[in-house]
């Protein structure tokens, strides 16, 4: 496990500086390190790391989503009003429906199997979108709009609504049936998230005014606290369902309305502890594909990519519809929403394991979007925010 270790580090950190340096996005060097050290490829990540890939994938985002509530008010939020939660539905149902309408002409699948696909892939990736909507903040571009805390909301919570759906649609297939309490269950898990959340923001501000503990200690009690959510939305999940990663965000969101200063010095720490738990986090995604059904995806499976990004950016248009903002601004709303990797690399191979019979080509599709779209996507967002948004 150490020797995996070590040389996830080593070349991640080296490819991603390498390709920095030449202007592109430090992911991408990341996540070609994990296919290449992957099972698929050379296979020199251990076993037992690959074992608990996803809980290490979840860490990180955990550290990402805490470290962006920290830093996303809640008077910008409430100033960008409708548009957000457009974003958090339309773009992905817009996707959706592309692929339902799509698939089946492509690859001769059902129209239950190409809406199994569309969920997958309609995603987008906050492992992608979050960091980078952190650095625009800082940077002060789109700050008199609240462009980038529109897109960090509307990409929070589009991924609960597809995942949703991508089970409600697994259920369908294996002949449960479709039940309308499954649509429901968007609302009430944002709910119950955000207020578990702030409930528990407000507890530990409380504390931490009582009790002098260093600020490295509060970090661990955050994320510690973060962990709970994630592990609660699993216990609760057959009774009451609860988004723990929104929960996560809502946490870091109350610290900061409640105790600025604090919250401040916390996200100074956690962006420290994200520049390791982004090396993991992309090495791991990467380790994760599984090349060989990139290689025979073929022509149509790239086309019908583009279809549905294309369905998305209109999505996008629309909910964006009556605003004040800018064409650019628009534009950039639409780069921003295009990266998929996370979630397409968590759920793409549970079509196969559950015995859907396209689930090969939906992994396949799963694969190549997520090799697609998660290098355009970001270098999207770093050559444009800086052109597109205005700086105050």
């Amino acid at each position: 496990m150490l020797f995996s270790l070590s040389l996830i580090l080593i070349i991640g950190f080296t490819l991603s500086g390498i390709f920095n340096r030449i202007k592109l996005p430090g992911i991408l060097g990341m996540l070609i390190t994990g296919i290449i050290l992957g099972p698929f490829v050379l296979d020199l990540i251990s076993p037992d790391i690959l074992n608990i890939s996803s809980d290490l994938r979840e860490i990180a985002l955990i550290v990402i989503l805490a470290r962006a509530g920290l830093s996303l008010d809640i008077k910008d939020l409430k100033k960008v009003g409708r548009p957000a939660i457009l974003m958090c539905f339309i773009p992905a149902t817009s996707e959706l429906i592309a692929i339902l309408l799509f698939a089946p002409i492509f690859f001769n699948i059902s129209y239950l199997e190409a809406a199994i696909m569309g969920a997958v892939l309609a995603a987008v990736s906050p492992a992608v979108v979050v960091p980078r909507m952190l650095k625009v903040m800082e940077s002060g571009y789109g700050k008199d709009k609240s462009v980038p805390q529109l897109i960090l909301a509307g990409a929070s919570v589009d991924d609960i609504y597809v995942i949703v759906l991508f089970t409600a649609f697994i259920g369908m297939y294996q002949g449960k049936g479709f039940s309308a309490f499954s649509l429901a269950t968007v609302p009430i898990s944002i709910i119950v998230g955000l207020l578990t959340g702030i409930i528990s923001g407000n507890l530990l501000v409380w504390i931490f005014r009582k009790l002098h503990i260093r600020d490295t200690i509060k970090i661990l009690i955050v994320i510690s606290t973060a962990f709970l959510f994630v592990t609660l939305e699993t216990a609760i999940k057959p009774y009451v369902p609860m988004s723990g990663l929104l929960a996560v965000m809502a946490l870091g969101g109350t610290i900061l309305k409640q105790y600025e200063i604090l919250a401040e010095r916390l996200a100074s720490k956690f962006s420290k502890i994200w520049v390791g738990a982004e090396i993991l986090l992309f090495v791991l995604v990467g380790a994760s594909v599984d090349i060989r059904y990139a290689t025979g995806a073929g022509l149509k499976a790239i086309i019908l990519i583009a279809v549905a990004l294309i369905f998305r950016v209109c999505g996008v248009y629309v909910s964006l519809l009556k605003t004040k903002l800018t064409k650019q601004e628009k534009l950039f709303c639409s780069i921003s929403y295009l990266p998929k990797a996370t979630v397409q690399a968590a759920i793409g191979s549970i079509p196969i394991s559950t015995g859907v019979r396209a689930g090969n080509i939906i992994l396949t599709v799963a694969v190549l979007a997520i090799l697609i779209t998660a290098p355009i996507g970001a270098i999207g967002i770093d050559l444009t925010y800086k052109r597109f948004l205005t700086k105050t």
